[in-house]
């Protein structure tokens, strides 16, 4: 599966639309706090769990200031406080969709 569409269809909603024809708005807040990268949500190495450094959050923290497709799987966000290194992977946002509900 992969999106045909991705539009800011509110100022706070990212919407996605399927190739198989599903919808699944996602909050911009819902996003940016679950970025998948390792800064956000720690890592595994050498099977011992590094937990990410909890940081306050700068202006522009909930700011989307680009998205550009990585490949032909993922999109990455830049957010507005300069924070960039989350993939978000087909996959990761239709599951986003549905963990959310």
């Amino acid at each position: 599966m992969k999106p045909i569409s991705i539009k800011q269809t509110d100022p706070e909603t990212i919407t996605f639309t399927w190739d198989d024809n599903l919808i699944t708005p996602l909050t911009i807040r819902l996003l940016r706090d679950e970025c998948p990268c390792a800064e956000c949500k720690g890592e595994t190495i050498l099977m011992q769990q590094i937990l990410p450094v909890v940081k306050p959050k700068l202006p522009g923290h909930y700011t989307i200031t680009s998205i550009v497709p990585v490949g032909s799987y993922a999109i990455q966000i830049s957010w507005g406080d300069g924070h960039a290194t989350g993939l978000y992977s087909w996959d990761y946002l239709r599951n986003l969709h549905f963990r959310s509900k």
